[in-house]
């Protein structure tokens, strides 16, 4: 996995500056930290309980740095100390936010005319992140989303698709234009952001076709190719997989995409709905090293190809098509994915809906329950082994679901009509062990009422929020992240994080991120959250209003939890990569998180390093952080 810096972060708090960093989940448990300001130590005795510090007297003209102590403290040959040299294991410097946020410009592309002559704008929609220039921090990929995109229920030419890197300071790397080939929408260009092939920096692999330019201008296929048909719909011409390479946005291999089209009428219907729904992923087949996943079908016909970025080349892994002896996998797909060890052998299964797909790519169980729209895989019950399933239903009697994740049994669930469209889960109140979880019909009062994760109905009423979930104050409560929609017409919302309170039994308001916009229509998206900088709280990413810059927001909150980073834990980080993918859901851990957890399993892994790197392009000592 990643080999990242600390993530140190600053941010001004009530009652003074909040200092953050990240644990790394190869840090002996006992690692203990100092902290500096302006260059002077501030604590005084090594921080061994928190990976945070409330500094009282910082100020946002102040600058922090910290060091590891103690046993496993960093000692390398090249992080000897020299005279005008930081301190051994002294990591950077880095100044205190002006707000609880850090504003990112962005390079907004300007308007284009449509097909029908109409003005075209962008917008900044779903993001990824990624070490993209192998310093050790997290970079950014933007997806840029056309004002004329389509749900692919919907007829009507669309314009290109950009994908951006930015580093956090802003500086923009590179775009990548999809192209008049690869139609706009929220269906149509999942892309994954990782390090594939183990040198050290990030790639992005994502489905393109004739006429989409790379980051350096070069032109994949054939440049003026036009496949699109008089409904919009792109249904012929050749469709590729490509990964480019995360610090210039090279193309650096092209090859046909599976799974294939075929015949688009073998999906469902003939019009190119269902034959043209995609998902993606990364998951760790071998237990070792990450693999793509792309998929194709979700309502009937089904499939999924695993793939491996080696030594500059692709290769296909593994192919699974429902048509193929596996009938009773159709139609139990969703509209995202999850990856996760279901059952214990150290290699990724991909949990497909209401279906499992196992890592050698048979199938582990399905169902039947049908498809849904909203998935959350994690170890929500605590009294029990294994991780579980939870998720509503489209259609069908199962309403929502409660089930082990390894065999597929029911553990508990509602019967529900019509599409119970949204479901959420979050351990928000100490009162019951483990999580809470709720589903409904979005922007509506039918709900299925609120349980326990062992089965039982708290009330008949459903929590008025149902989207997504970030951990941001001090304790193991998940608060809920949503926002107020404005409206169809407006197709977004302004967002805001709620905590729920058990004596009143109404959510409390924690945070409104005024000036800027939610993406994704009633699902009220921020372009990314998860574990980013700090400890282990998760941040937010949210475009402005008009979409000239992120602004990527970080809990003002002191805690007295220590956990180590969640982007150190295989199954969050993956979900990381796949958070972008069709509706967009909160990433979950491998274990448990919430009040009264155990302490989390260390985590088994290795980190890329100069000395380990499995690829050919590693940059020998750009990891230039001694903190890591």
């Amino acid at each position: 996995m990643e080999a990242l810096d600390r993530g140190l972060v600053a941010v001004p708090a009530k009652d003074g500056v909040l200092v953050r960093w990240r644990l790394f989940g190869t840090d002996p448990g006992n690692l203990g930290f100092h902290v500096y300001r302006d260059g002077e130590r501030v604590n005084n005795k090594p921080i061994t309980d928190s990976t945070n510090f409330l500094d009282p007297d910082g100020t946002t003209d102040s600058t922090y740095a910290i060091r590891p102590v103690g046993v496993g403290r960093v000692k390398s040959g090249r992080n000897r100390r020299k005279r005008g040299h930081r301190k051994p294991g002294m990591s950077k410097s880095v100044e205190v936010w002006d707000e609880q946020y850090k504003e990112i410009p962005l390079n907004k592309p300007s308007p284009v005319e449509g097909e029908d002559g109409e003005t075209v704008t962008y917008h900044a929609n779903d993001a990824s992140v990624g070490d993209l220039t192998g310093d050790g921090s997290l970079d950014i990929v933007q997806k840029w989303t056309p004002s004329n995109a389509k749900d692919n229920s919907q007829s009507g030419h669309t314009s290109d698709v950009l994908l951006d890197g930015y580093t956090m300071e802003g500086e923009h790397l590179w775009r990548i234009n999809l192209g008049q080939n690869v139609r706009a929408g929220a269906h149509y260009t999942p892309f994954v952001v990782y390090d594939f092939d183990g040198d050290g920096t990030a790639e992005l692999a994502v489905r393109t076709a004739d006429g989409t330019t790379d980051g350096t201008g070069a032109v994949i296929g054939d440049p003026d190719a036009d496949y699109a048909n008089e409904d919009g719909y792109v249904l012929k011409g050749p469709e590729y997989l490509t990964v480019f390479d995360g610090e210039t946005g090279e193309e650096l291999a092209t090859t046909d995409f599976e799974p294939a089209r075929g015949d688009i009428c073998d999906w469902g219907d003939c019009y190119g709905n269902r034959g043209d729904r995609f998902l993606a992923g990364v998951a760790y087949l071998d237990g070792e090293r990450p693999s793509i996943l792309t998929t194709r079908g979700y309502y009937e016909k089904s499939m999924l190809a695993a793939w491996d970025f080696r030594d500059g080349d692709l290769e296909t892994r593994w192919i699974f098509d429902s048509d193929d002896g596996n009938e009773e996998y159709e139609g139990q797909g969703n509209h995202q994915l999850a990856t996760a060890d279901v059952d214990g052998d150290g290699k990724d299964e991909i949990v497909y809906g209401a279906a499992v797909i196992d890592h050698d790519g048979t199938g582990l169980y399905s169902t039947g329950w049908n498809h849904g729209d909203a998935l959350h895989v994690s170890d929500f019950d605590p009294s029990r082994d294994g991780l579980e399933v939870f998720m509503p239903h489209e259609w069908g009697p199962y309403g929502m679901t409660f089930r082990d994740a390894e065999t597929g049994e029911l553990l508990w669930g509602e019967e529900g009509d019509g599409d119970i469209g949204r479901g959420m889960i979050a351990d928000i109140d100490p009162n019951y062990e483990g999580a809470e979880a709720w589903a409904g019909i979005p922007l509506s009062d039918d709900g299925l009422g609120t349980w326990t994760a062992d089965g039982e109905r708290l009330s008949e009423d459903t929590v008025d929020s149902i989207n997504s979930a970030v951990w941001w104050t001090g304790d193991l409560q998940r608060e809920l992240l949503d926002h107020d929609f404005l409206g169809w017409e407006e197709g977004y919302g302004v967002g805001w994080i709620k905590k729920w309170n058990p004596e009143t039994e109404e959510l409390d308001l924690v945070k409104s991120f005024d000036g800027t916009r939610s993406n994704n229509s009633s699902k009220g998206n921020p372009c990314l959250s998860g574990d980013i900088l700090g400890d282990w709280r998760e941040e937010v990413i949210w475009r402005t209003e008009d979409s000239e810059a992120l602004r990527l927001y970080a809990t003002p909150h002191e805690t007295d939890h220590r956990l180590y980073t969640l982007l150190h834990d295989p199954q969050y980080r993956t979900a990381i990569a796949w958070q972008n993918v069709g509706y967009n859901q909160p990433p979950w851990p491998s274990y448990f998180l919430g009040h009264g957890m155990d302490d989390p399993p260390k985590p088994d892994i290795e980190l890329v390093t100069d000395d380990n790197r499995h690829g050919k392009r590693g940059r020998p000592g750009s990891h230039n952080d001694s903190s890591h």
